[in-house]
Order: C-alpha cells, then sequence, then structure tokens
C-alpha cells in the first residue's frame, strides 16, 4: 500500500510516546521543587537545583513538553482521521517533532543554569524562542495543509479548536518575546515598565487560555465522542463554544496585575472579561459531559472515560474558580497565595493532565495495534491521580486563604498581627501534603508508563488505509 493510501501514524506515535515520558520528567521536577518548600535542604546548595531555577523547567516541562506532545499528537491524529487525507508533508510533520524535542532539550540545559528572560512561560532565550517560531510555523503548514486538502467538506469543530490555538499561539509567541540581543545568552525585553508586565500577561494568560484550553477542547470534542460511542450532545453548542471562547478569552489577561501600576481601567477590563468567560467555559464543560447522555452506565466500566469526564468536571471546577478570582476584592486576599497554586493546578493536574492522559489511553493502544496490557492498571491510575490532585489542590487552597488573612490581619494600634516568617511557618504541613499529592500524581503516571511498555513491546507500528472518497461522506 502506498504512503498516500494511509494515515501518517509515525509522528503521532512519536509524539504519544514522549508525551507519557515527558510527563514523568516533567512530574519529577515538580514533585522535587514541592519538597524542597517543605524542606529547603534539599537544594543541597547546588545553584542548578534551587527552587527559583528549577520552577521554571518544571513549568516549561510540564506545559510544553507533556502538554504540547498531547496536542501535537492529537491534533495530528484528528484532523487526518476527521478529514480522511495524510497529513500534507510528511517532512514537515517530522521536523516538527524533532525541531519541538530539541527546544525541550534547549530549555532542560539553561532554565537550570539561570539563562532566563524571567517571563513567566516565556523564559526561554531568544536563540530558542527563534527555533520555536520555526517549529510553530511548520506546525501550521502542516495543520491547515491537511484541512485545505481535506475529501471531506465539513471542517469537525475539534479542527476549529486546534487550529485556533495553533495561530493565537504563534502570535503570543512573536509579540511577547520580541527582544534586543545584547549576546548569544541574554537579550532585553522590546518593552519597558508596566508595557513589558502588560504584554507578558496577554501573553501568560492566553498560553493558559489557547494552549492549555482551547488546544486541550479540540481533544475534548474528539476523544470523548469516540470513547463514549455517542455524538457529541450539541453540536451547535460546540461552535458557539468556540466562538465565545475566542473571542473573550484574549481580553482577560488584566487580571493577573490587580493592584499593580496598571491603568485602573485595564484591570476593570480584564476582571469583566474573566468573569463573562464563565458563561463559555460551563457551557463547554456541559457539552463534554453531556455527551454521556444515554451511555452514563459505561462510566462504571470504562477507566479511559473516568479521566476523560473527571478532566472537564476539573474544567468547569477551574474556569469557575478563575473569575472568581479575578474580582477585585476576592484578588485582594489570593493575589500572591498559594491559593493561586492551587488554582493552576485544578487546571493543570486535574483538566490538562487527566484528559492528556485519557486520549494517550486512547490513542497508543490503537497506534500499536495491541489491546491495552491491563484495563486494572488505567482503573488503579485513576484514583492514585485523582486522589493526588485533590490532596495537592485542598492543601493549596486552606494554605492559600491562610496566607491571605495572615498578612492582612492588623493589630488595633495598626501593626501587622503576624510576621511574613509566621505565615511561612504555617504554610509548613500544608507543603507537605501538597508533596504528596504530587508524589500520587507522578506515580500513577509511572503506572501508565509501565501499562503502555508492556502494550506495545514488541508490537508492531499499525498503518491504517485511509477511507476511499465515496466512504468519506
Amino acid at each position: 500500500m502506498a504512503a498516500q493510501d494511509t494515515y501518517n501514524y509515525k509522528v503521532v506515535r512519536q509524539f504519544a510516546v514522549m508525551t507519557v515520558i515527558w510527563g514523568i520528567v516533567g512530574m519529577l521536577v515538580g514533585v522535587l521543587i514541592a519538597a524542597q518548600m517543605a524542606w529547603p535542604a534539599l537544594n543541597f546548595d547546588i545553584p542548578w537545583l534551587t527552587f527559583s531555577r528549577l520552577r521554571p523547567l518544571h513549568t516549561n516541562a510540564v506545559v510544553f513538553a507533556f502538554g504540547g506532545s498531547a496536542l501535537f499528537a492529537t491534533s495530528y491524529y484528528v484532523v487526518q482521521r476527521t478529514c480522511h487525507v495524510r497529513l500534507f508533508s510528511d517532512g514537515l510533520a517530522a521536523f516538527t517533532f524533532w525541531g519541538w524535542q530539541l527546544v525541550i532539550v534547549s530549555a532542560a540545559i539553561t532554565l537550570p543554569l539561570g539563562i532566563t528572560t524571567t517571563k513567566e512561560y516565556a523564559e526561554l532565550e531568544w536563540p530558542i524562542d527563534i527555533l520555536i517560531t520555526l517549529v510553530w510555523v511548520a506546525y501550521a503548514v502542516v495543520f491547515f495543509g491537511t484541512l485545505a486538502k481535506r475529501k471531506v467538506s465539513h471542517i469537525y469543530v475539534a479542527n476549529w479548536f486546534y487550529g485556533a490555538f495553533i495561530l493565537t499561539i504563534a502570535v503570543l509567541h512573536v509579540f511577547n518575546s520580541a527582544a534586543l540581543p545584547v549576546s548569544f545568552f541574554k537579550s532585553y525585553s522590546a518593552y519597558a515598565g508596566v508595557q513589558d508586565a502588560m504584554v507578558q500577561w496577554w501573553y501568560g494568560h492566553n498560553a493558559v487560555g489557547f494552549f492549555l484550553t482551547a488546544g486541550f477542547l479540540g481533544i475534548m470534542y474528539y476523544f470523548i465522542p469516540k470513547q463514549a460511542e455517542r455524538p457529541v450532545y450539541s453540536y451547535r453548542l460546540s461552535v458557539v463554544h468556540f466562538w465565545a471562547l475566542a473571542f473573550t478569552y484574549i481580553w482577560a489577561g488584566p487580571h493577573h496585575l490587580h493592584y499593580t501600576a496598571l491603568p485602573d481601567w485595564t484591570q476593570s477590563v480584564g476582571m469583566v472579561f474573566s468573569l463573562i468567560l464563565l458563561a463559555p467555559s460551563w457551557g463547554g464543560m456541559i457539552n463534554g459531559i453531556m455527551t454521556l447522555s444515554g451511555a452514563w452506565q459505561k462510566l462504571r466500566t470504562d477507566p479511559i472515560l473516568k479521566f476523560l469526564i473527571v478532566s472537564v468536571s476539573f474544567y468547569g471546577m477551574s474556569t469557575f474558580e478563575g473569575p472568581m478570582m479575578s474580582i477585585k476584592t476576592v484578588n485582594a486576599l489570593s493575589h500572591y497565595t498559594d491559593w493561586t497554586i492551587g488554582h493552576v493546578h485544578s487546571g493543570a493536574l486535574g483538566w490538562v493532565g487527566m484528559i492528556s492522559i485519557g486520549a494517550m489511553y486512547f490513542l497508543i493502544p490503537r497506534l500499536f495495534g495491541r489491546a491495552i496490557y491491563s484495563v486494572k492498571l488505567i482503573e488503579t491510575h485513576f484514583w492514585i491521580a485523582t486522589i493526588g490532585i485533590v490532596l495537592y489542590i485542598s492543601a493549596m487552597w486552606i494554605a492559600g486563604v491562610m496566607q491571605g488573612l495572615m498578612w492582612r490581619a492588623v493589630n488595633a494600634d495598626g501593626t501587622l498581627t503576624y510576621s511574613f516568617v509566621e505565615s511561612v511557618q504555617a504554610m509548613h504541613p500544608f507543603y507537605i501534603v501538597r508533596t504528596l499529592g504530587g508524589l500520587f500524581f507522578l506515580t500513577g503516571m509511572l503506572l501508565m508508563a509501565y501499562n503502555l511498555w508492556k502494550t506495545i513491546a514488541g508490537a508492531k507500528p499499525v498503518e491504517a488505509a485511509i477511507p476511499a472518497p465515496a466512504a468519506a461522506h
């Protein structure tokens, strides 16, 4: 069978396997730095093992290495399957894989060495930024080129979400990373002061909004219907969800800058759009969960569906909490506390982590033509991961609210009731619980790696035939 008669599963396989590997690496670093917060001696007085160096490595590894690989794998799979054509260019697709791995390895070397722009989620220095841009342009050409040559007239909604994620991240990356290089390892932002902060959080929040939300909603809209063997609950709602989310998210960034030098009206715009976001986000959550209408019993017996549906529940919870935290009066308590860390991880572990894991359990056995080694292990992984998330986020919520209350407590004479050190001391037990929660989640990932390894060891990669045009309608 000629290559053009089959889907390009090779690049999907590569990204899917790396999703699991980078997930373990990123979460291992996360557990180490969580432990350092409880036991600071764990940095061993080695500069490149300090929290400040490893924390950006952790965020880049889990967001861009683990999450990014999951998005590449699923988008390449979905766009081929829903368009009934092979990827636009095998060569460019291979370049996106190897280029992305090179970006990740470069991050793993430079960040512990302290080579950083100091911009949240955009810490990588300018040579790596240029490589990211090249990979991303190639990704866009492959994805949109595949859509352009599709044999099915309709563009399925998952592809709209993937497309919006690819285009928006391109614009965000280019504008936020604009910088003046002064040496190979050092550059200065093209923006200064409050403008720099404004552009950074326009980027930073939309990295959450498009990379970690729109892209993964593409996963939701394809893999939940497939695993549940039910159509999307409301296709019309999915289209409304897409346009409302795409228009609204882009304005929400200033809520990261409440009570700063950013103009007051800008802060208020960020707050208002964050509150509006509640509607499309919950519309999408309801759509995802209600896809199980008539198939609720499958949740009892199908652990992959458990991962996918619980992830959407966490998506709903995080997208309720986010708008609430953007309200200025709430933010006055939550800002700079570990409540924010709890919120981020309910989205990152609960939504992004769980849906990526569910999608990989769906994909990898199919890509290698094998049944999963152990369904029981998937079930075990689900419960370990869920317990880990609950431990993590509840510890951070309680600790964060406590921090906020301790910082603002004032005596009758106007002096602070607590010193900062006392608030740090009070956090200690919660930092231990958080470390334990992270350890649970990491253990689940190791179980997953074992289960998938046993599934694909010795298996021959699958080639899937593209349906004939007549069958495509």
